[in-house]
């Protein structure tokens, strides 16, 4: 059985969607039928007996299409009450589309000191604990309406990452506007080749990730190849996509040849609160 093959194993899954996944281009507004695709290959996984955690991107984004701001905001303050807007308008979406499926959806807001103080940390451990049992799916996001932290913790890569970390997940799935990792920037280099399979992220990979970014997203190739060392570091196999069908989940998990997969390789040396604590 081959590396590809194994994905179809995978239990416990961490999906990452960026910000330029669910919303239209054009408006900023959200794509409300890559939404549902997302959510209907969501509750598919669901109903195999796999556990799903959702890492979602956008509150911002949306929260500034809803009060109708022709930028996205740089003040902390109006980037908080965007955030405000856009996650409740979020959630009440997510709601209604998971129960439409026949799947409960949950919400959980973290932020860095979440994940630094021991006590939240646990507690935060236990709860997404309880949420998978109850069947539910969590659906994470950094709380930036109260979070001081935005600009040091406020990539959703290395966030995902952390919380596949904390609940000892075996796959984690970033979803954004790239196809995967590849050995120059593909929109700056013609000869840049793409790298299908990692099985040792040494520091001459990690130099890969400079120039990809997004204008609707904060994180570009250098947040997710980040977020793959903590990732296979703790013992989760990782996979870099493209978003921009969701179909791509099932086809994934099928074994298909998508993406860039990293392998993971634990180290038992990795520990998650140092890691946070020299963030």
């Amino acid at each position: 059985m081959n590396e590809r093959e194994r994905l179809k194993e995978k239990h416990r899954i961490v999906i990452k969607i960026g910000t330029s996944s669910i919303t239209h281009q054009e408006t900023g507004a959200l794509n409300l039928t890559k939404l549902e695709i997302l959510i209907r290959e969501l509750s598919d996984l669901k109903n195999q007996g796999k556990e799903v955690i959702l890492v979602s991107s956008g509150a911002i984004a949306v929260g500034k299409q809803t009060a109708g701001l022709k930028r996205r905001p740089t003040e902390i303050a109006r980037k908080q009450a965007c955030a405000a807007i856009g996650q409740a308008k979020l959630m009440m979406i997510y709601q209604k589309l998971f129960a439409e499926y026949g799947q409960m959806a949950a919400q959980i807001l973290i932020t860095k000191n979440t994940m630094l103080n021991d006590v939240s940390r646990k507690n935060a451990y236990n709860t997404f604990e309880e949420l998978l049992k109850m069947g539910a799916v969590p659906i994470v996001n950094e709380n930036d309406t109260v979070s001081t932290y935005e600009m040091q913790f406020g990539d959703n890569d290395t966030l995902s990452a952390i919380v596949a970390a904390l609940v000892r997940a075996d796959f984690l799935i970033l979803l954004s506007d790239i196809d995967g990792l590849f050995t120059d920037d593909p929109h700056q280099c013609k000869n840049a080749r793409f790298i299908s399979l990692v099985e040792n992220l040494d520091d001459k990979l990690m130099q890969m990730g400079k120039g990809s970014s997004s204008s609707v997203g904060t994180g570009g190739m250098a947040t997710k190849l980040s977020a793959a060392k903590i990732a296979t570091s703790a013992g989760a196999d990782m996979l870099i996509a493209n978003g921009e069908d969701f179909h791509i989940i099932h086809r994934i998990m099928n074994g298909l040849n998508y993406g860039t997969l990293f392998l993971q390789k634990r180290d038992e040396h990795f520990h998650l609160i140092d890691y946070l604590r020299k963030m």
